[in-house]
């Protein structure tokens, strides 16, 4: 029996390019973990089939999870002779622009890998993991991390200078492909910085990184659902030192250097948004 921890993602920057041949957005962003987890256990089966249990009603069990997804990759491209139980304890919120669903599927390949004594690196499993996600290379590695083309070009980062991490998911779901859609490649907007970004991590200034945060998805989704800037401002009227959607959206965190801030940031949300959680920053 094997255990994995699938840590969330935020995205400290994303920009978007352009529309590329493959119809993917060629994509530049920085993204770190944060201590909310889900919880994967993996067990050998006798039959070759794979079992994902999950008491969630919103979560599929089959060929739709990406869990499932990654196990049957292993199996098929390293010819294992044995099934999986996979049992997922689902925490991450759903459709929340944390990459739960992908930081689930980089942990069955880890867990696969694991339980099988297959011996492939880091690397390897994230090589073969972007045949069926773009987040999924970055969750293999779980590191704060520079992330290019379609998500899968990885440049690995220091760890960000230590903060706290209001998360505030609100009552909705975004479709990733619907805010893409509706994103203007050509329209003015706020210059995404990921080389200051960067070099504020690398130097370990926590006031560079926070003053360089940005999301060029975040005005589409915003106009989409106008809660996401409600949550942001009650962030900020709180003290958070900055605040931000993370990938499409629609989860808004801010940041605070101190547990006091943190907390008074969870207690302004309380009333206007059901799901939030108070973690650190891993990376």
């Amino acid at each position: 029996m094997i255990y994995e921890n699938a840590p969330a993602k935020i995205n400290l920057t994303l920009d978007t390019l352009f529309k590329r041949s493959d119809g993917y957005h060629e994509v530049e962003m920085i993204m770190t973990t944060v201590d909310l987890y889900d919880r994967l256990t993996l067990e050998k089966r006798k039959d070759k089939r794979i079992v994902l249990k999950i008491e969630h009603r919103y979560v599929p069990n089959d060929h739709r999870n990406l869990a499932y997804k990654a196990a049957q990759l292993m199996m098929e491209r390293y010819d294992l002779k044995q099934g999986v139980t996979i049992t997922l304890d689902k925490t991450i919120p759903i459709a929340a622009g944390l990459a739960g669903g992908s930081s689930d599927a980089a942990a069955t390949f880890r867990g696969m890998n694991r339980l099988f004594n297959l011996g492939l690196s880091l690397d390897t499993l994230a090589e073969l993991s972007s045949e069926i996600g773009s987040d999924i290379p970055f969750c293999v590695h779980g590191k704060t991390t520079l992330c290019k083309g379609r998500g899968e070009v990885l440049e690995h980062l220091p760890k960000p200078p230590a903060c706290w991490v209001v998360l505030a998911k609100p009552e909705i779901s975004v479709s990733t492909q619907e805010v893409y859609g509706a994103l203007d490649l050509t329209a003015p907007h706020d210059v995404i910085d990921n080389a200051r970004c960067k070099a504020a991590i690398e130097s370990g200034d926590y006031q560079e990184m926070i003053q360089s945060l940005g999301n060029r998805l975040e005005p589409v989704t915003i106009e989409m659902h106008p809660v996401i800037q409600m949550l942001k401002d009650t962030m900020m009227k709180a003290g958070a030192d900055a605040a931000m959607m993370s990938g499409s959206g629609p989860t808004v965190y801010g940041l605070a250097a101190k547990e006091r801030q943190a907390k008074g940031i969870v207690n302004a949300l309380k009333g206007c948004c059901k799901e939030v959680y108070m973690v650190r920053m891993l990376g």
